[in-house]
């Protein structure tokens, strides 16, 4: 059965990783997908390999102009949204706090934190629309864990946490479900960019805190967030989805 069959959702940082393999399971399932991202050559790829159902839009979540033309494109398109996944974000380098620029963090804030209040306030009304719908947004593990070196990345995805429970209480009475993904090592280029051994070190080093001793395959954070999107969920609000292979535990 597909779940999404008549839906539409927007997933931002689509053109690779996690938000690749969330599209392609959304179309598996019957939605028409629009992809958000900045690399266009690469999310024009992965949207034609998905077929008709998927459409790959330029979208820099820190612009207001560009989150108000997805919206405009989306309704002119298919004339409803039902799920948002604010996926986009970036790693940023290990850094010091006393070596931290303020350029370096304003850069994490603008992508990683007000990328996802601008998604969220520019999809509520086409949400309701319809009766309602789901938002997922994707922090970190790194939003419940400090790591030094890791001030701007934490700050930021920490940010998510609190954003989403706020979210999540003032949109439920309109019928947005809004919850949040905390992932842990995750097989993917932004985490564990293909730098040859230095990448090999950085993973062996990060496993070794993994209980279950792998990263997780993107699309194994895609089945949650379809979870979250689909009616499957419909009770939950606000709450939080850990996938991290038992590192949190350890």
């Amino acid at each position: 059965m597909q779940r999404f069959a008549g839906k539409v959702a927007l997933i931002t940082g689509a053109a690779r990783g996690q938000g690749e393999a969330e599209a392609r399971l959304l179309v598996e399932e019957g939605a028409r997908v629009v992809m958000g991202d900045i690399l266009d050559e690469r999310g024009q790829l992965a949207a034609e390999q998905l077929g008709d159902a998927a459409h790959y839009l330029h979208l820099d979540v820190t612009s207001e102009s560009d989150w108000d033309h997805a919206i405009s494109e989306v309704s002119d398109r298919w004339g409803r949204l039902d799920v948002l996944v604010n996926n986009a974000g970036i790693a940023a380098a290990n850094v010091p706090l006393a070596e931290l620029s303020l350029d370096e963090y304003r850069r994490s804030i603008e992508i990683n934190q007000i990328g996802v209040f601008l998604g969220m306030r520019a999809v509520i009304f086409l949400l309701t629309k319809d009766g309602g719908g789901a938002i997922v947004n994707i922090s970190s593990t790194a939003g419940m864990r400090g790591k030094p070196g890791r001030f701007a990345y934490s700050s930021t995805k920490y940010a998510i946490r609190g954003m989403t429970q706020v979210a999540a209480l003032e949109l439920a009475p309109l019928g947005i479900r809004v919850n949040c993904v905390f992932p842990g090592a995750v097989a993917t280029e932004m985490i564990f960019p293909d730098n040859g051994e230095s990448r090999a070190a950085s993973l062996e080093k990060h496993l070794e805190r993994v209980p279950l001793r792998r990263p997780a395959d993107a699309t194994e954070l895609a089945r949650i967030v379809l979870f979250l999107a689909s009616e499957e969920s419909s009770y939950c609000i606000g709450s939080e989805f850990v996938a991290d292979g038992g590192f949190l535990c350890s």
